[in-house]
C-alpha cells in the first residue's frame, strides 16, 4: 500500500467528487492521504474530512503565496495543529516565483510555522520555489530539525537535498519526477536514501504520466512510486513498503 504524502483533497476539482477519488484510491492500493491547509479559512473543510474518513488526515498552515484571509500567529497553529487527525504545520515556506521582491513577510510568516511546529513537536510540510538558500537559512536559524519534516514536491538541487536531509528531513517526489525533461529531479531521487523519500501527488496539480495535464488526484501516486522503483533499480512493493513506513515514523501515526 502506498500513502500520497500531500495533496489538496479540499480544492473543488477533488471535493465535489469525494467518494470517487476514495474509491479510485482503494483501487490503486493507496491506502491513505495527507490533505494539506493552505489557509486558516480551509481548514474547517479539510478537518471535516479528516474526522469522517479514516485515511484522510489533515495539516495546519498557511501557504507562503497565500494574501488573502488570516495571518497566522504561533498561537494559533500550536492550537489548531494539537489536533489528533493534524500530523503537521503547513505547507509553510518561500516562494520567490511570484514575489521577486523576496517579501519580508513571507520570512516572517515562515519562521512563525516553525516556532508553532517546535510548540507542539509536530513536522513541517515546507514549500521552496526559486527560494532554496533563505529556506534553508530560515530553517536552520529557527531550529526547524528540532522537528523534522519533508521538502514536499521536491524540484531542487542535489546540494539542496543533501543539506535538508542533514537537517534530518524527508524529500518528497511528485509527478514532475516522471517527466521526461525532470533529469535534476530524477538525480535527486536516485541519490536520496530509500528511508528519507516520500511520494505525493500534490493533487488536483501536476499529475504525473501518463496523466499529464490532466486533474491529478491520489490514486495516481503509483506512478510516482513506480518512477521511484525504476530509477532506484527497486521493486514496486520495497518502495511502497519504505515510503509507506516513512511517513508513518515522519508524522508518527499508523495507516490501518
Amino acid at each position: 500500500m502506498l500513502v500520497d504524502s500531500h495533496c489538496h483533497l479540499d480544492f473543488p476539482e477533488l471535493f465535489d467528487r469525494l467518494d470517487q477519488v476514495i474509491d479510485s484510491m482503494k483501487n490503486a492500493r493507496v491506502a491513505a492521504a495527507l490533505c494539506i491547509g493552505v489557509s486558516l479559512e480551509g481548514l474547517p473543510r479539510i478537518m471535516g474530512m479528516a474526522e469522517t474518513h479514516k485515511n484522510i488526515f489533515a495539516t495546519a498552515g498557511v501557504h507562503p503565496e497565500h494574501r488573502e484571509g488570516t495571518e497566522p500567529d504561533v498561537e494559533t497553529l500550536a492550537r489548531l495543529g494539537s489536533h489528533e487527525r493534524v500530523l503537521g504545520i503547513g505547507e509553510t515556506g518561500l516562494d520567490y516565483y511570484w514575489h521577486k521582491d523576496r517579501p519580508e513577510w513571507q520570512r516572517e510568516r515562515f519562521r512563525v510555522h516553525i516556532r508553532a511546529a517546535r510548540e507542539i513537536d509536530k513536522p513541517l510540510i515546507i514549500h521552496t520555489r526559486e527560494a532554496a538558500e533563505d529556506t534553508l537559512r530560515i530553517m536552520r536559524e529557527e531550529g526547524a530539525q528540532q522537528v523534522g519534516g519533508v521538502m514536499h514536491c521536491f524540484t531542487e538541487t542535489l546540494a539542496v537535498a543533501e543539506e535538508a536531509l542533514s537537517l534530518g528531513f524527508h524529500i518528497s517526489f511528485s509527478g514532475i519526477v516522471t517527466f521526461k525533461n525532470a533529469k535534476q529531479i530524477k538525480e535527486v531521487a536516485r541519490a536520496v536514501p530509500i528511508d528519507r523519500i516520500l511520494v505525493e501527488t500534490d493533487a488536483p496539480y501536476l499529475a504525473p504520466v501518463p496523466y499529464r495535464g490532466k486533474v491529478n488526484e491520489p490514486a495516481y501516486v503509483r506512478y510516482v512510486a513506480e518512477e521511484i522503483a525504476a530509477i532506484k533499480k527497486m521493486e514496486i512493493p520495497e518502495i511502497e513498503r519504505a515510503t509507506s513506513e516513512n511517513f508513518c515514523r515522519l508524522f508518527k501515526t499508523r495507516i490501518d
